[in-house]
């Protein structure tokens, strides 16, 4: 009886401790009401860019082409649907996932893990959610940009913790199991596919595992259903897989040295990690425990080679908190005459996993704690697109020489340039990254086109949309002399919009075309 008790006050002690963590993280996010960037502008007007098309009643991958998966897109879409305001889209839309992240959250880590790692590793994961910041950035290079590696390292990590067994075994614990386990495949498929097959690796390994299979079963034929309802009102699949596949025909190569490089990155984590996880299987000395390690490892390597940052594999971490539970389990079970065992050798791995968790755990709420403070003293200028004033850029000590200061320049001149125009623009495409007019001016956005195109990663002189799709729905062409790759766009789509398209008017910074009437010779 009060095992049991101890039980419950543990478990709640977890929950109340990571709905604490997570709804202070949420607020500091959310209640200032816009967004700060100090980096990446161009990457985060993608999302921006979704959300206005979504508001627009269009759909990604059907009515735009994206490799990303369409949660990319919804995330800042709701945070514009609560909010108003597409500056505050990003980290509204983050607060409310980090509110979704709660349950299986709370379930797979009180299930499994003792409340101090619970709660270390859990605010851990929370933090790097909530943190905007691409991982392994200074405190310098605030930003929402590639947002999505993020909640795919955060729902990866927490599923991999679901090796261990829990501590009960129940058919109702196996049903919140499956529900839970469901949750982050679907969460990593419908945002970046590639965190959703190391996923599905995983969970096939897990069908060793005869005392957990139930639960596993049950999350992929959730995962399936799941699937299929996203289809029926989507539709989008089979278009999203021929992006991915276009993005992996011009990205998808790594070399050797690439992973050796990343390894060399990430040096002091893996030895950290190595330590812990060669503790535990020099004490179980079994096979399945040094499989999962290694499957950590390697696919976290991987994943990270697949991303713009060159430190962060969090999927170490996870292994870490599996391996002091391990050591934490071991040490509990005294033998019959109650002398040490060699569990003793796991007596470190507590405070290991502290050290290990503590830098980054910091870095993560220092980027939180400054973006909140300013956020709300409103820092930093805008682009000067009605749409975007609660977009601020802070760029400290930039030059205004700088490439980026300059295509910030460029933006704001572009859009002074389409408020002049008569009669008023509609269904703009910019020949570069991203087009960040049709939503900064509140547009209706072209149909047919792309959400942002990047040479060398989803776009390249064999592998891109036929000019007669780009442009089937412009009215608007521009294009930037101050621009991220528009030069070698140019040379693929210059002959077309050349013979379709009337030049309207020429700055400085940019070109812009009209699309010729019907009938309307060439002059």
């Amino acid at each position: 009886m009060t095992g049991s008790v101890g039980r419950h006050l543990r478990s709640s002690a977890t929950a109340i401790g990571l709905v604490t963590i997570t709804l202070v993280c949420a607020a500091m996010l959310a209640l200032p009401g816009r967004a700060i960037t100090a980096a990446f502008t161009n990457d985060v007007l993608i999302f921006l860019d979704g959300a206005h098309r979504i508001a627009w009643g269009q759909l990604p991958n059907r009515d735009f082409h994206s490799a990303l998966g369409p949660l990319v897109f919804y995330i800042p879409a709701v945070g514009y649907w609560l909010s108003g305001s597409l500056g505050a889209a990003m980290p509204v839309g983050m607060a409310v996932l980090l509110v979704a992240f709660l349950a299986p959250a709370i379930r797979i880590l009180q299930a499994r893990l003792r409340t101090s790692i619970a709660l270390a590793f859990g605010g851990f994961l929370v933090l790097i959610l909530a943190a905007p910041i691409n991982l392994g950035s200074p405190l310098s290079l605030l930003s929402f940009a590639m947002f999505y590696n993020r909640i795919g390292w955060a729902a990866l990590g927490l599923l991999l913790v679901m090796y261990i067994r829990p501590r009960q075994a129940t058919h109702a614990g196996d049903l919140a199991d499956a529900a839970a386990a469901a949750v982050l495949l679907l969460l990593q498929f419908y945002t970046k596919a590639t965190y959703g097959l190391v996923s599905i690796g995983f969970l096939a390994f897990m069908l060793l595992d005869r005392q957990q299979r139930s639960w596993v079963l049950g999350a992929l034929l959730l995962t399936i259903a799941g699937a299929a309802f996203v289809e029926l009102a989507w539709r989008g699949t089979w278009q999203h897989v021929e992006d991915l596949a276009a993005a992996a025909r011009v990205s998808g190569g790594r070399d050797l040295f690439a992973f050796v490089r990343s390894a060399l990155n990430n040096l002091a984590d893996i030895t950290v990690y190595a330590i812990a996880a060669a503790v535990i299987v020099w004490r179980t000395r079994s096979v399945r425990d040094l499989l999962f390690y290694c499957f950590c490892a390697v696919s976290g390597i991987l994943i990270l080679n697949q991303n713009a940052h060159g430190w962060g594999i969090i999927t170490l971490y996870s292994g870490a908190a599996v391996a002091t539970e391990s050591a934490c389990r071991l040490l509990s079970r005294k033998p019959p005459d109650g002398t040490s065992d060699s569990a003793s050798a796991g007596n470190g791995l507590p405070l290991l996993l502290a050290f290990f968790l503590l830098p980054p755990s910091v870095h993560h709420a220092s980027v939180l704690a400054l973006h909140a403070r300013l956020a709300m003293i409103n820092a930093g200028t805008s682009l000067h697109l009605p749409k975007l004033e609660d977009l601020r850029l802070v760029a400290p000590g930039a030059s205004p020489d700088t490439f980026m200061s300059r295509y910030h320049e460029s933006i704001t001149k572009g859009s002074r340039l389409m408020q002049s125009l008569s009669p008023p623009p509609e269904r703009v495409v910019v020949l570069d990254f991203v087009n960040p007019f049709s939503a900064g001016l509140g547009l209706r956005p072209p149909i047919g086109d792309s959400a942002w195109l990047h040479w060398g990663r989803n776009v390249d002189e064999k592998t891109h949309l036929p000019p007669e799709a780009l442009l089937a729905d412009a009215e608007i062409v521009m294009i930037p002399k101050v621009g991220i790759n528009s030069t070698p766009l140019q040379q693929i789509y210059g002959p077309f919009i050349s013979r379709e398209f009337d030049l309207l008017q020429e700055s400085d910074t940019w070109i812009v075309y009209r699309k010729r009437e019907t009938g309307d010779p060439k002059q």
